[in-house]
């Protein structure tokens, strides 16, 4: 994959590893996913993932109840979500996923990320057709594990692809399909270790060592606002 690819994913655990940044941003997943769908994970997929990406995060148990009940509280923040789209450094492009209860605090803040090093934001629904918008899970395979199997089980809620590296498993399909692929995953008896939605590049460009380290501290900036959930790019 590249000495480059090493150095994207180095800086990206490095970044995410930080858990003054991570445990807030996990949090606020889990409150939205309960505020719109109800506090049982049982019931909700959505919040059941979002439990699963905080215990993979070692995120306290404390917190996550604590997370769950301040979407049941009368005071909840009525945050929404909002995407920016934008061109960094070296014409990365970018994709930013937010949750806000200020939409004017976080557009500015946004805004400013790209054009520091020279970027830009584009209008709303540029970005669009560079990303496929997938359901990723991600767990340990088991030892048993039959793919073939597994596959044969996950094609009718949705699975589009079965990635086997190392001891690692991804099955992806589309964003709609989450649901019920997340429900067929357990039903097949595997413990998820995660569960997002993600925006892959559908042309990933390569970058030289020199161009990613300008592209990371844009992206750093990024990653360290409060408001900010989520963050793609095209990068290889």
């Amino acid at each position: 994959m590249g000495r480059a690819f090493e150095y994207r994913r180095a800086a990206k655990e490095k970044r995410w590893d930080k858990m003054s940044r991570i445990f807030p941003k996990l949090a606020k997943a889990i409150t939205m996913a309960a505020k719109e769908g109800g506090g049982d994970p049982v019931m909700n997929a959505t919040l059941r993932s979002a439990i699963q990406n905080a215990k993979a995060q070692n995120m306290p148990k404390d917190n996550i109840e604590s997370a769950i009940k301040r979407a049941e509280g009368k005071d909840a923040a009525a945050f929404i979500e909002v995407n920016y789209e934008g061109k960094g450094p070296h014409g990365v492009l970018v994709f930013v996923e937010c949750a806000t209860d200020n939409s004017t605090r976080t557009v500015a803040n946004v805004k400013h990320y790209f054009t520091k090093p020279g970027g830009t934001l584009v209008p709303t629904g540029s970005l669009e057709f560079m990303f496929d918008r997938k359901a990723v899970f991600q767990f340990e395979k088991p030892a048993e594990l039959d793919l073939e199997e597994l596959e044969f089980n996950l094609i009718d809620a949705g699975l589009q692809e079965i990635v086997e590296n190392e001891d690692q498993i991804y099955v992806y399909g589309n964003y709609t399909d989450f649901g019920t692929l997340a429900a067929a995953i357990e039903e097949s008896g595997i413990e998820v270790e995660k569960a997002n939605l993600q925006r892959i590049p559908t042309s990933p460009v390569e970058f030289s060592e020199e161009q990613l380290e300008e592209i990371e501290k844009m992206l750093d900036r990024m990653e360290e606002d409060e408001d900010v959930q989520a963050v793609f790019t095209n990068i290889a």
